[in-house]
C-alpha cells in the first residue's frame, strides 16, 4: 500500500503540473501569438534552442494534432486525475485513467521515433544534429511516455484499483 500511495503522488505531481506546461507552452503551437506575454514566449524560444526542439516552434501537422488533442481532451482531464491522485484510493478514475494513459503513451511513440530518428534541418529552427542532442531531447519527452506507462500499469494490476466484485455461488 505504501508503494501505491507513491505512486499515487507522483500521478498527482504529474497531473498537476501538467496544466500550466498546457496552458503555458505546449498550446503556443495552436494559438495566436498575441495571447502570449513576451516571457512565455522568450522561454518557449529558450527551450527550443537550448533543447534543439524545432517541433514546438514550428510543428509538423501531426505534432500539431496531438497538441490539439492535449488541449481539448487532455486539459480538462488533468485537473480531475490530480484531485482523485491526490485524494488517493478514488477507484472511478480507473477507466478514464486508462483511456488517458494509453492515449498518450500511442502518441508518444511516433514523437520519440521522430526525435531518435528524422533529419532535422539546421534552419530555420535546428533540431537534434548528434546521438547526444537526439537523447537529451528522448530525456525532455520520456516521463510522457513512462508516467502513463507506470499509470497504465498501476489500473490494471493493482489490487486497489482493479477490483473485481465477488459473484455469489447458487
Amino acid at each position: 500500500m505504501a508503494l501505491l500511495r507513491v505512486l499515487e503522488i507522483l500521478f498527482f505531481f504529474y497531473f498537476a503540473s501538467h496544466i500550466p506546461i498546457t496552458l503555458f507552452i505546449d498550446l503556443q503551437a495552436l494559438l495566436p501569438e498575441h495571447v502570449y506575454p513576451q516571457p512565455l514566449k522568450d522561454l518557449l524560444s529558450w527551450y527550443a534552442e537550448d533543447f534543439k526542439d524545432p517541433m514546438v516552434l514550428d510543428p509538423p501537422v501531426w505534432f500539431k494534432s496531438f497538441i490539439f488533442c492535449e488541449g481539448l481532451l487532455q486539459l480538462a482531464f488533468f485537473p480531475i486525475a490530480a484531485y482523485a491522485f491526490l485524494k488517493g484510493g478514488c477507484k472511478w478514475i480507473r477507466t478514464p485513467a486508462i483511456i488517458y494513459s494509453t492515449h498518450v503513451a500511442t502518441t508518444l511513440v511516433p514523437i520519440l521515433a521522430h526525435i531518435l530518428f528524422y533529419q532535422f534541418p539546421l534552419e530555420p529552427h535546428p533540431g537534434p544534429q548528434t546521438l547526444q542532442e537526439r537523447w537529451m531531447l528522448v530525456s525532455i519527452y520520456a516521463p510522457y511516455l513512462l508516467v502513463p506507462v507506470m499509470l497504465l500499469l498501476t489500473m490494471l494490476f493493482s489490487s486497489s484499483y482493479n477490483h473485481t466484485p465477488k459473484t455469489k455461488k447458487k
